[in-house]
């Protein structure tokens, strides 16, 4: 499990689905705060309606938190 909140930009490429967006995620984060749900990926350039149900379910926004 990714947590999108704390994740480096290399741990968030090795992810599936996220392949070359770890920056940009990161750089979002740092910009707009943290992620309450991981839909909200779908905010960050590049990655609108990329990720399927499957791959978001290997990632988290923290403790208590998913999609």
């Amino acid at each position: 499990m990714v947590d999108i909140n704390s994740a480096t930009a290399a741990e968030l490429d090795a992810a599936d689905g996220l392949h070359g967006h770890g920056y940009e995620i990161v750089r979002y984060r740092e910009e707009r705060g943290r992620f309450t749900d991981t839909r909200q990926l779908d905010e960050v350039p590049g990655l609108a309606g990329v990720l399927s149900d499957s791959q978001r379910g290997g990632l988290s926004v923290g403790a208590g938190g998913g999609a």
